[in-house]
């Protein structure tokens, strides 16, 4: 993607769909920094507060709000203008009463919900690594950017309710049949299935779920799905 000003700017034109910005003067717009979320999938928390949510009308009153330590992201305060803000993310804002979570919607990766304030505190992660490092512990790896060393047993691909900021699992909602999963990606982002089936992957196939949206059933790579429930979500996504 054409950047300038080392990498702290990304042409209009090559933004994400989901930023919700208009495509016409000016030329820039702020992008983001490597961070926990990657850059296709999240949000510049300066284009959040800006463009996604209208809560301020220019990038430096996005600015002030943010290097005054009035964005938390997760029960973490981040003041950087890039810092990315994806999917699952919990969103408070000092004196905006409205908390939010993104997550997909309507073929969108991305988009907030506002949720109830007792639900802030919690969020799902999906499992994307898992090692074994020194005296047999195991390190799990989640999509947001956390790691964690635990003896909760967890697979890649399976979700963890999880406690934030401090980091604890609550629950782990395996991948499995009959689970209640979100798609995160593609045309059929933001509606959720029922698992008929786990396919295993083989050299030339990653690994799949055969899915049960409504009247049809389509199978598509786990990497596109993150368990949320077992019958039903267990947090408010929609």
């Amino acid at each position: 993607m054409p950047r300038i000003a080392g990498s702290k700017k990304l042409k209009r034109q090559m933004a994400p769909m989901f930023w919700g910005i208009t495509r016409k003067s000016p030329r820039f717009v702020t992008t983001v920094r490597p961070g926990p979320h990657s850059k296709n999938f999240s949000i510049p928390s300066a284009v959040f507060l800006r463009d996604t949510l209208k809560l301020v009308t220019t990038a430096r009153e996005a600015e002030y709000a943010i290097y005054n330590g009035k964005v938390s992201v997760d029960g973490v305060k981040r003041k950087s203008v890039h810092h990315g803000i994806g999917l699952m993310d919990v969103v408070e804002l000092a004196g905006v009463q409205d908390i939010y979570r993104l997550v997909p919607k309507q073929g969108h990766i991305l988009e907030p919900i506002k949720i109830k304030s007792s639900e802030k505190s919690v969020k799902l992660v999906k499992v994307t690594s898992k090692t074994t490092i020194r005296k047999g512990k195991t390190q799990l790896g989640f999509h947001d950017g956390r790691s964690l060393v635990s003896d909760t047993k967890a697979n890649v691909g399976d979700s963890c309710l999880m406690q934030v900021p401090e980091q604890k699992i609550n629950e782990v909602l395996p991948l499995e049949k009959g689970a209640k999963v979100l798609v995160t990606k593609g045309v059929n982002a933001g509606q959720l299935a029922d698992v008929k089936e786990i396919k295993e992957g083989t050299f030339v196939l990653p690994k799949r779920a055969l899915l049960s949206l409504g009247k049809r059933e389509i199978e598509i790579p786990s990497d596109l799905v993150m368990v949320v429930g077992k019958k039903e979500p267990v947090i408010q996504i929609a």
